[in-house]
């Protein structure tokens, strides 16, 4: 399964989310990529993005990361306030056991804003989807998969709550080819641009 979804799904994910991500920074930002993995999203939004540089945390640092990775403890991120302009979180915020309280300390360390991109949990199977979707790209890799999805609202509750504010936000990605997009695709990912209002 794990050979399939590389062959399939990978690479165009890596493409797709690139050029979304890579759309909503700001010029000249420094980012820091929180929950990096391999690193490939990085090294291809530098690669659309030249003025952007980009540095790598994880609680799993990969031996084939492409870029450099420090390790960090999944809870408090070190490096001083606004030490960064923007904080990154690509489908990592429902790897964790309290998404906001991971997404503060992300906000913490960016003094611009945080982009992220995860899923909406809305609908009566939209569970078992990103269940399935988080097992087979991320299992192989010694993840941790404790399936915190949240719905839309949750989300708005917690980026209000934090003084964050949605813009730039996109939701069809397209991440998957047809026709697996409409079952796994339509209305399950987005992506945005949370910036500080507080």
């Amino acid at each position: 399964m794990g050979k399939i979804h590389n062959r399939l799904i990978f690479n165009r994910r890596v493409r797709v989310l690139s050029d979304n991500l890579a759309d909503r920074l700001p010029a000249n930002a420094q980012v820091l990529d929180i929950g990096c993995g391999s690193g490939e999203i990085a090294v291809a939004i530098m690669d659309k993005r030249p003025d952007v540089t980009i540095d790598g945390v994880d609680v799993l640092v990969r031996p084939e990361a492409t870029i450099e990775v420090r390790d960090y403890d999944g809870k408090t991120l070190p490096f001083a306030d606004d030490a960064y302009d923007i904080a990154m979180l690509v489908d990592v915020l429902h790897h964790t056991d309290d998404p906001a309280a991971t997404l503060a300390e992300a906000a913490r360390v960016a003094s611009q804003g945080v982009l992220i991109k995860d899923h909406y949990k809305d609908g009566p199977i939209a569970g078992l989807l990103l269940r399935f979707m988080d097992w087979v790209g991320n299992a192989s890799h010694g993840v941790r998969l404790p399936y915190n999805y949240l719905s839309r609202n949750q989300w708005r509750v917690i980026w209000k709550r934090l003084d964050l504010k949605p813009v730039q936000s996109r939701e069809s990605l397209r991440i998957y080819p047809m026709p697996f997009d409409l079952v796994f695709g339509h209305g399950l990912h987005f992506v945005t641009l949370l910036t500080k209002t507080g």
